[in-house]
């Protein structure tokens, strides 16, 4: 497991499924299929590219807020997906 920001994060997959709210749509004839929000799933879809690809060096000493090692779109992202519980932190 690896520590950033002085805890440990993982990216929890189901929550992923519930925020881009897969949706089972009847057809007519009677038939269904299952459809998701594309846009969410797009944006989630890069934001955690994002994350999982920062190269910049990460200072844990200095905290998610106050951070001059990442960059804006780390930071957006991380913290996007920190608030929609997509990414959440581990206690061990």
């Amino acid at each position: 497991m690896l520590k950033l920001f002085n805890n440990h994060y993982y990216v929890d997959l189901d929550e992923i499924e519930n925020v881009v709210n897969l949706e089972i749509v009847q057809l007519s004839g009677g038939s269904s299929e299952q459809q998701i929000k594309f846009v969410k799933y797009d944006i989630i879809k890069m934001m955690l590219e994002t994350v999982l690809t920062e190269r910049e060096e990460v200072d844990d000493s200095l905290g998610i807020q106050s951070s001059n090692g990442t960059t804006i779109p780390f930071k957006i992202s991380f913290n996007t997906l920190l608030q929609n519980k997509i990414i959440k932190k581990y206690d061990i």
